[in-house]
């Protein structure tokens, strides 16, 4: 597939047919994925192929008191979990709804990507807010696996709700001590696929020189 026409058509996908995956397609989904860039090209990642049906039915029932909140947080107009400004005060929703969760024994591919810390460079670790530039050295990797899915017609999605709930998830998942969980990754063929994606364009987001400037574009 032309690079340009599967960056703009590769929508999260969140349903997924009976079709099954080979583990033959991922490991050619990792393959590919693997040439992403990372800080000093050291490759901070560890992916787990999540295939027994009651782990993923423990990771999923650990994802959905943070889906609830997130909801409960969106509700008030507040951007949910956000690290600027003070918490919203929220009502608790209770459980909620997720297809995607809720029938995780039945997609066809769930992954588990993890970061080693300490092969990162987080550059921004010691200024006064939360950091972020460490996510550079395994995000592209994340993303290229849903770009690789998309040259196979396959779909996808990523989620970081796992991510909240990491202190429950880690010994589940024999997660060592000086790692993050960084996303889970849900592989399948899409019932449907978006034709069109909305996004803002060029002439919203850039501008010139600084970032109060004139519009770029």
């Amino acid at each position: 597939m032309d690079l340009a026409e599967a960056l703009c058509s590769n929508p999260s996908v969140r349903e997924f047919t009976d079709e099954p995956v080979s583990d033959e397609e991922v490991a050619a989904l990792l393959e590919v994925a693997r040439f992403a860039p990372s800080g000093g090209n050291r490759q901070p990642w560890r992916v787990a192929v999540i295939k027994e049906p009651s782990l993923r039915r423990a990771l999923a029932d650990l994802c959905g008191p943070v889906w609830s909140e997130y909801l409960a947080e969106g509700i008030t107009g507040a951007t949910p979990f956000s690290v600027v400004g003070p918490p919203p005060e929220i009502e608790p929703l209770g459980p909620q709804p997720n297809p995607l969760l809720d029938a995780i024994e039945s997609v066809p591919v769930v992954l588990v990507v993890a970061a080693d810390l300490g092969q990162i460079a987080m550059m921004d670790k010691d200024l006064a807010r939360v950091p972020l530039t460490g996510g550079a050295s395994v995000y592209p990797f994340v993303h290229s696996i849903l770009l690789a899915a998309r040259d196979r017609n396959l779909g996808g999605v990523m989620t970081t709700f796992l991510a909240r709930a990491e202190p429950a998830a880690a010994p589940l998942l024999r997660l060592p001590d000086t790692w993050a969980l960084a996303s889970m990754v849900f592989l399948g063929h899409p019932v449907r696929r978006a034709t069109k994606l909305t996004r803002r364009p060029v002439s919203d987001f850039a501008v010139i020189d600084r970032f109060d400037g004139v519009s770029f574009g």
